[in-house]
């Protein structure tokens, strides 16, 4: 039996049938949970101290509504007769001090500096003179400040944790490390704002501070496509799919590194205003307002560190080397000596994927490389990967990255010297 979730448009750019009577599949690509979400070195920025705005003069407030130290009487379950409201494109009311049109979002220390600063960007700067409407934004730390990030840089932000009780979408832009927990007040302050009708968002490594909280129990998520499988590792519970830019499940909303994280904030924009108010904002941020195809045209295909040491590893590592045979999961199952359903029990645990899915996954990642670098025809990149035929191939290239391979060529293509006419025009400048 087969459903179409009718929110996939809306959320993930394409419709997808799902097979409601067996679980979702993950696919895994590589990642090490040890390693920090962020490379520290990806953002060069000069090395001092920057105060990230100014902090509010004592006792402020937020337009009227009253000290944000006010203590909240909360008992962690959701009261239908508190006072609440219902803003356009939310699923819940709000209940209490909760404005639709605020934003916090959620710093911590050690995180990078460039996904920590995109939701300020977007959400803090008033750009009402080109027809984006204004959102209150709040800048909170997580933890005692001053936050050190990227270079050395430390951070240091006007709100505390109590203000996320001020906010109608909470937005967590990164996290330091996916091995470690995130604070247990912070756990308890994102189920909080959940349970009163917050809208929660999880930016690239975020996705791992969410899922700490529990708040990604049995929901489909994203994240930075190196991070996926210790993310499915790590919460099994979580329904991982590193192949979108941003997953949209209503009132929990993830996206994959860096640029997708704006991807995501415009897609706020344009549940909150309309696409109008959305496209003007992309023309401001020099972006597309919405980009074509998913993370999976960035991946790269290298066997994950983190499994490694597992005896599993060595039938991998084969299947790797060998894309070009035409071998089922069956046949892995074998030469791992075990039988299928043990097989696919381990693969799962392992990497978090489900096994045709992760080889499907590897035929298109090779598929991809031999575009990138090679002007071999369609029906020799087909057997190239281990695809029956090119139609085959372009079926599950376009499932997986969203475009045809011929338009991924034109765009990833490494070109020689040669054909970009490099080497003659430095001939012309030497000489």
């Amino acid at each position: 039996m087969s459903r179409i979730d009718s929110r996939k448009d809306r959320r993930r750019g394409r419709a997808r049938v799902v097979d409601a009577d067996r679980p979702a599949e993950i696919t895994a690509i590589d990642g090490v949970d040890a390693v920090p979400v962020g490379d520290p070195d990806a953002v060069v920025i000069v090395a001092a101290s920057t105060v990230l705005s100014e902090a509010p003069p004592e006792n402020d407030s937020i337009e009227g509504e009253g000290d944000l130290t006010d203590d909240i009487d909360f008992d962690g379950e959701y009261d239908p007769d508190a006072e609440s409201v219902l803003a356009p494109g939310r699923e819940r009311p709000l209940l209490g001090r909760r404005r639709p049109d605020t934003i916090a979002v959620l710093l911590f220390a050690n995180s990078p500096i460039l996904e920590s600063s995109i939701p300020i960007s977007v959400f803090g700067v008033d750009r009402r003179d080109a027809g984006v409407p204004n959102y209150r934004l709040l800048v909170c730390a997580a933890e005692p400040g001053p936050l050190r990030t990227t270079g050395g840089v430390e951070l240091i932000a006007p709100y505390g944790l109590d203000a996320l009780a001020r906010a109608g979408t909470v937005i967590v832009p990164a996290w330091h490390s996916p091995s470690r927990m995130p604070p247990p007040p912070v756990l308890e302050a994102l189920r909080r704002a959940h349970c009163e009708g917050a809208r929660i968002v999880g930016l690239c490594g975020g996705a791992f501070v969410l899922a700490a909280a529990g708040l990604l129990d049995d929901r489909p998520a994203t994240t930075h496509w190196m991070y996926a499988p210790a993310l499915a590792k790590r919460y099994p519970k979580v329904r991982v799919d590193p192949r979108e830019l941003y997953v949209d499940d209503g009132d929990i909303l993830t996206s994959a590194g860096t640029a997708a994280g704006i991807d995501l904030c415009l897609h706020l924009v344009r549940l909150d205003h309309g696409p109008d108010a959305a496209n003007a904002l992309a023309r401001r941020l020099v972006v597309p307002a919405h980009r074509i195809g998913g993370q999976a045209q960035y991946m790269d295909l290298t066997l994950p560190e983190e499994i490694s040491g597992d005896p599993l590893a060595t039938v991998i590592s084969w299947a790797l080397e060998n894309l070009a045979e035409r071998f089922d999961i069956e046949q892995l199952a074998t030469r791992a000596y075990m039988s299928r359903r043990t097989f696919d029990r381990r693969f799962r645990t392992l990497t978090g994927s489900a096994p045709l899915q992760w080889l499907l996954t590897q035929r298109v990642l090779q598929a991809q490389r031999l575009l990138e670098t090679t002007d071999l025809q369609v029906e020799e990149i087909a057997r190239r990967c281990g695809f029956r035929s090119p139609v085959a191939l372009r079926g599950h290239f376009r499932k997986q990255l969203g475009v045809p391979p011929a338009s991924y060529r034109e765009t990833f293509r490494t070109r020689s010297p040669e054909e970009t006419g490099e080497e003659e025009v430095c001939a012309r400048a030497v000489g």
